[in-house]
């Protein structure tokens, strides 16, 4: 049996309502359960960026100018109503507020989440981007403080592939797609109270450090 016009069009709209419904609830989850600000952000295009900026520097990855802040805590319905005008925009997270974020190379941040598990440390959130990049959440200041904490540690001048984001950065939140590339995924999915009040930087940081600087990038 063919597929008729309409029945393609049935398809296609059945779809786009199946996206629609799986970002409502991907907002929900992020905004009311998590109580994490999300930041409409931008897509990748066949033209290059959704913002429309000429020669963009980061097409996908980024937040929109103009794009309205869901704040943390707002309900299901009220997120959705916000979110409307930015259907298909990426859900970008806010860092610096809720959180911090610790940067790792996606295959020592496995390994290191393993050994993590296994010392029953406490562990918030850990997102994996489809450049192969590992972020595990922390406390809110964790980024400022993290020269000083490898300093003490005595990795200030080992080459770790290992980075704070703090303040001013914006990371992108699963399921989103990134620059195009694929969705982001939850390596560590938010759970309990460690998405709320995620773990100081300096509980992990002796894995990561070791673990990354043990890692090849690739093997």
């Amino acid at each position: 049996m063919g597929f008729t016009i309409g029945g393609i069009r049935d398809i296609r709209s059945g779809i786009r309502r199946r996206g629609r419904t799986a970002d409502r609830l991907a907002l929900a989850e992020l905004s009311g359960r998590w109580g994490w600000d999300v930041v409409p952000g931008a897509r990748t295009t066949t033209h290059g960026c959704s913002c429309g900026a000429y020669g963009c520097t980061a097409p996908g990855a980024h937040p929109l100018d103009r794009g309205r802040r869901v704040t943390g805590g707002t309900g299901a319905e009220q997120a959705a109503r916000a979110w409307a005008p930015y259907g298909g925009a990426a859900m970008m997270l806010p860092v610096g507020l809720a959180f911090d974020i610790l940067d790792v190379a996606e295959r020592a941040g496995r390994r290191a989440l393993v050994r993590l598990e296994r010392m029953g440390l406490p562990l918030g959130p850990v997102a994996v981007t489809p450049e192969g990049r590992a972020q595990f959440f922390v406390a809110p200041g964790s980024a400022r403080a993290l020269p000083g904490l490898l300093y003490r540690m005595g990795w200030d001048d080992a080459d770790l592939d290992l980075r704070g984001l703090g303040p001013g950065t914006y990371i992108t939140a699963p399921p989103s797609d990134r620059s195009g590339l694929g969705p982001v995924r939850w390596l560590r999915s938010p759970g309990g109270v460690t998405a709320a009040r995620p773990p100081e930087a300096r509980l992990l940081l002796g894995t990561l450090a070791y673990v990354t600087h043990r890692t090849p990038a690739y093997a």
